[in-house]
């Protein structure tokens, strides 16, 4: 079997203007899930010790790190950077239509 490289694949995929929209109308929850899973493997700690920190449950946290927490609410985000030595920011911006 061949091996693909993940950025060229995603490359690829993304020539599909149909999947490129998708990707980019996903593309902020997936950053933030990113940055969180980052931040908690730097402090060394579970999803779950990070759950136990904030006071939710394991399942909640690997929703957010899944990227589909669609209901998380700022408060939520602050106490999860609490608990990473972060801060959340929230920005505006216009959108970009085609």
């Amino acid at each position: 079997m061949k091996s693909v490289n993940y950025s060229e694949y995603k490359k690829e995929m993304l020539k599909n203007p149909e999947l490129k929209a998708e990707y980019d109308e996903l593309e902020e929850e997936f950053t933030l899930a990113s940055e969180i899973i980052q931040l908690r493997k730097e402090k060394n700690i579970t999803q779950k010790e990070l759950a136990e920190k904030i006071g939710t449950s394991q399942p909640a946290i690997a929703r957010l790190e899944s990227g589909s927490y669609n209901k998380v609410s700022l408060s939520f985000l602050r106490r999860v950077a609490d608990a990473l030595d972060a801060k959340p920011e929230v920005h505006l911006r216009k959108k970009v239509h085609s």
